[in-house]
């Protein structure tokens, strides 16, 4: 079905869901919030456990997907193809941006919001749930509960929605420019040969 999504098909269906996203997570505040200040008390820009420990995290992240990129076939942690159409001819300016709206959308709702009314597990297990492609893969769905657990793990002991935010933005981010670094090595080398 990947396949046969154009570019813009595809990058529309995302910026859909993101925009979902955070309307659910905006509906969310209002309805799961006392005052809306609480929620906004949940974000510390200046707190420098977002380089300690959303730095740190993301860089464990990144090494163990590697890891497994690595040793593992690559079927086991094969996506269908999608973030391979998503990111491998999307300059790079653009996937920084991509990257900063699904980690903004996706903490402010799994951690700022679920997470923080029906705690770490149940935010985690709907995190990874929602990334409903994984469910038929197993090794990406253990890797996806992982993360979303870790990234619950490091809002829990900091309170900080910007330290999970910038981990989930590193690893996308990171994984996303890769894509891409494999796309434009590829085609120089079939310019080449």
């Amino acid at each position: 079905m990947i396949q046969h999504l154009s570019d813009r098909d595809i990058l529309k269906q995302l910026y859909m869901t993101q925009l979902l996203v955070i309307m659910v997570s905006a509906a969310a505040v209002l309805f799961f919030f006392q005052n809306i200040s609480d929620f906004f008390s949940l974000w510390h820009i200046r707190d420098t456990r977002i380089i300690w420990y959303g730095v740190s995290l993301a860089v464990i992240v990144v090494l163990a997907d590697m890891a497994i990129m690595k040793w593992c076939p690559s079927h086991l942690y094969d996506d269908g193809g999608i973030n391979k159409k998503l990111f491998s001819k999307r300059p790079i300016p653009h996937i920084i941006f991509l990257t900063l709206l699904i980690s903004f959308a996706e903490e402010m709702l799994f951690r700022g919001v679920l997470q923080t009314h029906i705690g770490l597990w149940a935010a985690s297990i709907v995190f990874a749930v929602l990334h409903f492609r994984y469910l038929t893969k197993w090794l990406l769905f253990i890797m996806v509960t992982a993360i979303s657990f870790l990234l619950g793990l490091i809002y829990e002991w900091t309170g900080n929605l910007f330290v999970p935010v910038t981990a989930h933005f590193i690893i996308d981010a990171v994984f996303a420019c890769q894509i891409r670094f494999e796309h434009v090595r590829r085609d120089t080398h079939d310019e080449h040969v």
